[in-house]
């Protein structure tokens, strides 16, 4: 009877102590797993087997090490190549009439102007732009302390593009890259004199290609900037804008600011625009632009609701030039060019930039919509004067006229409807202004004879006296007669 009693003693306590031992083992187990979801990430990387191995401290091959921009090679190379430009004006006396004198009005009181240029050439070619030498009577280039007297070769108003001589050899001229080439988030350097601080380097991105700002002069005037956040300062203009490898890509020119100092945006004119007018201006003296015979516009989605168009990319023709290259060619009005010769055009900038790189005469295969339907046609681009041949405008500067007198081209004989015509241009106090003529007049008649040659037409009235009779059209297009008194 004890033993039984002993038996269920140990029994009971038994049971009691494995249901101890069982909650406690599953407490602690519990413990553990809530200890192990709390651990912080530490960088432990598991096997395939389940076992835990040190981190390698190597970045995953999905995320690669990015080295770090230099800037050192360009900046060394370019800013060699970069010179500083000194604009003198305001002391010509031809310039200015007696009674600017009496009155102490106008008297020469000298004027200075800076910027930058762009050694083109070893044998001293430099770019710049046109504002920067507008109106100079002298120039002088500073280059590594050294100051040289600088001929004009010739200037672009429709790209703002001027190209200076001065003699000197050896020269570091700039190596010369691709703007085409150019892709919108590269890295670029902007080198110049800002605020006459000469050698001066700055750094940002290509933010926009083909940009029109509407900023332009002259005839056919030609937009396709490069932007970029490169900080550009009064100064800068005529600078390089350069690649990481030093390469040229585009000129500095403008900036958009309220302020007139640097607020975000620069803008440079393309190398390959800029490298094709200056080769002009040095071989010809004068721009080659091929002119394929008509006016476009920009595709707005008013315009492209209006013509039930179905893509907002392209130039709408708007005009197309008599006997010119797109009416020989069968091209109408309301077209949409979309392309020449396979290059895309999606608006005026790359329309503009595209026809830029051609020489009159060159053959150019259009593409275009009509009513919605794809289309090509090829046509010979003409130059400036209606002709396939390479041109020398005909000018004649007089500062007893005060001006310079240009025959009328294509596109003007066009707009006004007058087969001939000599067009005043680069008006400044002198003969032609005291008659009250204006920038831009065109005269067709002088004392009822036909104006054709500027030099005939300028010597003859450098020299006339007598009653003298002036036919012409005003820049609006409105005809206008004058009659004066020469004594």
């Amino acid at each position: 009877m004890l033993k039984n009693i002993v038996l269920v003693m140990v029994s009971f306590l038994a049971g009691i102590f494995g249901a101890w031992f069982f909650t406690f083992a599953i407490e602690n187990e519990a413990s553990l797993i809530s200890r192990e979801e709390q651990i912080p990430d530490l960088g432990l990387q598991t096997s395939n087997t389940g076992k835990f191995t040190p981190y390698s401290g190597e970045k995953p091959e999905s995320y690669p090490r990015a080295e770090p921009e230099s800037f050192i090679e360009a900046s060394e190379s370019s800013t060699h190549s970069v010179v500083f430009i000194k604009n003198f004006s305001g002391t010509d006396s031809r310039r200015y009439s007696i009674f600017d004198y009496f009155f102490g009005q106008g008297a020469p009181q000298q004027r200075v102007s800076t910027g930058s240029g762009v050694i083109f050439s070893e044998d001293g070619y430099i770019i710049t732009n046109n504002h920067v030498i507008d109106r100079a009577e002298t120039i002088e280039v500073v280059h590594k302390k050294r100051t040289y007297k600088a001929s004009l070769i010739g200037a672009d108003a429709n790209t703002d593009i001027a190209v200076l001589k001065i003699e000197a050899e050896d020269l570091p001229a700039i190596e010369i890259g691709s703007s085409r080439n150019l892709k919108i988030g590269e890295w670029v350097l902007a080198v110049g004199n800002p605020f006459n601080l000469t050698s001066t380097v700055t750094a940002g991105i290509v933010s926009a290609k083909e940009r029109q700002i509407n900023i332009m002069g002259g005839e056919f005037p030609l937009e396709s900037f490069i932007q970029t956040d490169a900080p550009i300062n009064p100064g800068n203009s005529g600078g390089a804008l350069v690649n990481v490898k030093g390469e040229l890509v585009g000129i500095n020119t403008a900036i958009l600011s309220r302020t007139g100092s640097y607020t975000g945006y620069g803008f440079a004119v393309p190398v390959d625009i800029a490298a094709k007018i200056a080769n002009d201006l040095i071989r010809f003296g004068e721009v080659q632009k091929a002119i394929p015979g008509l006016e476009v516009e920009e595709i707005t989605p008013e315009l492209a609701e209006q013509m039930e168009l179905n893509s907002l990319d392209g130039v709408m023709v708007s005009h197309v030039i008599r006997n010119g290259a797109a009416a020989n060619s069968g091209i109408r009005e309301n077209d949409v060019i979309i392309g020449i010769d396979g290059h895309p055009v999606t608006g005026m900038g790359s329309f503009e930039e595209a026809l830029s790189y051609y020489y009159p005469g060159d053959k150019v295969t259009v593409q275009f919509r009509r009513s919605n339907k794809l289309q090509k046609s090829e046509l010979t681009l003409q130059n400036i004067l209606g002709g396939t041949g390479v041109i020398k405008r005909t000018f004649y500067t007089s500062p007893l006229l005060g001006a310079k007198l240009e025959t009328i081209n294509a596109i003007e004989k066009d707009r006004y409807g007058i087969d001939s015509g000599i067009k005043i241009s680069g008006l400044s106090r002198g003969y032609l202004y005291d008659l009250g003529l204006g920038e831009g007049f065109i005269l067709t008649h002088v004392n009822d004879k036909i104006a054709e040659d500027p030099e005939e037409v300028g010597g003859f009235l450098e020299d006339y006296s007598g009653r003298l009779k002036i036919e012409g059209l005003t820049p609006a297009g409105r005809p206008f007669v004058q009659t004066y008194t020469i004594r």
